[in-house]
């Protein structure tokens, strides 16, 4: 993994190979991060990173400016990981926390503009996904025009979810975009 761009350009991250980890692809992040740099000014962004395993999403927020970033996870080697990388790269703008990833949610009380979740293909089932953009929504997470990214396997589809937006195929992941209407 590496950072892509902003002011920690080229940083490579190398996590243990002990995570029970599927970090997001150098290609596919890329391609995310292309997209929001035409809709959003970073250093003007709260973000939530969901699932966030490695980090790699976060510290890509943090390098490009991000305001503030909580990466929530529920693997204690994850969130050690993430903190001490952090620290590493002086990214004093990410909190992380420890939680299971539904029990956060209910217990959010921030909203946020950009949300991305990307949880473990192996052991969430297909309504969950549908269940947890529900829950973002519900507990009124993401700021008015905030934006969901949800990545899931090819087979799942999420088109028939509120306030979905569009999807992008990169190979058997999917990313799904969804926007909270302006109040």
């Amino acid at each position: 993994m590496r950072i892509i761009s902003g002011s920690k350009k080229g940083a490579v991250i190398r996590a243990p190979k002990n995570l029970p980890v599927r970090p997001t692809m150098d290609k596919n992040k890329e391609s995310l991060f292309n997209i929001l740099h035409n809709y959003f000014h970073f250093e003007e962004m709260d973000v939530l990173d969901l699932f966030a395993g490695t980090g790699n999403v976060s510290y890509e927020f943090a390098s490009r400016g991000a305001r503030s970033i909580v990466a929530v996870d529920s693997h204690p080697g994850c969130t050690k990981f993430i903190s001490t990388q952090a620290k590493q790269l002086e990214f004093e703008m990410i909190e992380v926390l420890r939680n299971e990833v539904f029990r956060h949610l209910r217990n959010e009380y921030r909203s946020y503009d950009f949300v991305y979740a990307d949880p473990p293909f192996s052991k969430f089932k297909p309504g969950q996904y549908q269940e947890l953009a529900e829950l973002i929504f519900e507990r009124q997470v993401l700021k008015p025009e905030g934006w969901l990214v949800m990545e899931h396997p090819s087979n799942v589809s999420l088109s028939e979810v509120q306030h979905f937006h569009e999807e992008r195929a990169f190979g058997q992941c999917i990313m799904s975009f969804f926007i909270m209407p302006e109040k």
